[in-house]
Formats: C-alpha cells, structure tokens, sequence
C-alpha cells in the first residue's frame, strides 16, 4: 500500500449557475495508496459526490490534476467501478442481466460468451446473490438491489471501487450487513476503495482513512483522520474499543465544529 494510486492535485470543480459561478471544491490535495479504504465525510454540499463524480471521469475538473494509476482522468473507465445510492438497476433485466451488461461491455470484444457468464456468476456469487439471479429488481430487497449494483461494479474488475453512499438508503440492520459483507469483498479483491458517507460509525469501521471536508462553497479537505485500527474488524468487538471511540470522537468533534461554525 506504499504506491501513490489515485492522485488529486490541487482539484477544483466550479458550476456556472444564474448567480454566477459557483464554486463547490477548491484546492484538493489526496493521494490514496493502492489497496487503501479511505473514506470522505462531511455536511451535506460539501462536494463530497462532485470529487467522486470527478475520480469517476463524469465530470470534467475545472483546474487540477486527477491520475488514477499513473494515468489522466479524462472521462468514466472499467477501471473504476462506481455505485450510488440509487442503484439504477434496469428494471427489464433480470439480475444476472444487469451484470452481465457490464461484462459484456468491458470483456465482450476479447471473450467468448461461456466466459462472460462466467465472469457475471461469480460477481453475483461474490455477494450472495447466485441463487437470486434470475430475479427481476421488483422482485428483490432493496438491500439486495444493492448488492446487484456492487457486483455489477466488481465484475468488470475495477483496480478502483468507487462508492457514493451505497449503503445510505438502507435500514440499520440490512446496512450493518453491507458493511460487513463490503469489508469482506474488499479484502478478498484488494480493491483501492474512496466511499462517499454521512455515517461516522461507517467510515471509521471501513476505512484507513477519513478525508473530512470543511463546509462548502469552496469547500477543501479540513483533516484526515488515520484509522490505525486492526484488520480483519469485528464491528462488536470495536463497540467495546476505547481507541475505537477516540477515533470516532475525532470525527464528530470535526463535524461538530463545522457545524457550529456554519450555525454562526
């Protein structure tokens, strides 16, 4: 995890609005190593999505660098596999229809068709879903819609998972799953993961890193917070973690001030 995989270089995203320009982000400095799990937190219109939105390639940067890889963001590519919170599944496709769509996209030109199932199985088996994949979206949790959306991700082999809070419009119990079945997935396929979350308790439990974003217009990074924390997490154990509470201190306080400072 020494190697610099996702540069952002002194980023900034501005929108032309009636009012004029309006300024989201402002002067990103991030490296994250590859394989590291950092998060990014902060209040809402903050910018936390527009910066996915530009690691992703869906927008364009008004001024900055952006490398994944060694390579200039310029536009969306296979080896960044985003999910959103809305998991924009294709209602008339089945669940193995919508992965295997990603598939097809990435690998169909270079594959045979065998392998390209193949490849769909054993995304939709990564997250439990091998025995719902004949399933249409009407026909499933929203939980488990979400699960499709991250397979769909991970199928088309991303060096880089992109996550925008995926796990946001889920009940407590179905989103502590997630977190765990995330944590796993993660570590078995050594993907660099950003997260986009508003749950402290989940950046701190996921991440080696929480990026916290000062309040916006021209919001900027305010600090990062290292979570030295063991790997594999128990989310139980952690509960009962004196060092587990200072860390998630650090970041309600963050917030806290942010806050207060924003109420002023």
């Amino acid at each position: 995890m020494h190697n610099k995989f996702i540069q952002i270089e002194h980023v900034e995203r501005a929108f032309s609005t009636q009012h004029g320009l309006y300024t989201a982000i402002t002067d990103i400095n991030l490296t994250i190593r590859r394989g590291e799990f950092v998060s990014i937190i902060g209040h809402s219109g903050c910018g936390k999505s527009t910066l996915l939105n530009l690691v992703a390639g869906l927008i364009p940067l008004t001024r900055g660098v952006l490398l994944c890889n060694g390579r200039e963001i310029t536009g969306p590519g296979p080896d960044r596999g985003v999910v959103f919170q809305n998991h924009s599944l294709l209602p008339w496709l089945s669940c193995f229809g919508n992965v295997y769509l990603a598939v097809e996209r990435v690998f169909g030109a270079a594959e045979p068709r065998a392998r390209l199932r193949e490849r769909t199985e054993q995304a939709l088996d990564l997250v439990g879903l091998k025995d719902a994949q004949h399933k249409y979206p009407h026909e499933i949790s929203g939980g488990m819609k979400q699960r499709v959306g991250i397979a769909r991700a991970l199928s088309m082999q991303p060096t880089a998972l992109l996550l925008d809070e995926p796990l946001g419009a889920l009940d407590a119990l179905t989103r502590s799953l997630l977190q765990d079945e995330l944590m796993r997935i993660v570590a078995a396929q050594g993907c660099t993961v950003m997260m986009v979350t508003h749950d402290v308790d989940e950046a701190v439990l996921l991440s080696d890193r929480v990026v916290m974003m000062t309040n916006g217009p021209a919001a900027t990074i305010g600090d990062i917070l290292l979570v030295d924390l063991p790997r594999p997490r128990d989310r139980l154990a952690l509960a009962e973690d004196p060092h587990y509470a200072r860390l998630r201190g650090e970041v309600l306080k963050f917030l806290h001030h942010r806050h207060a400072q924003y109420a002023a």
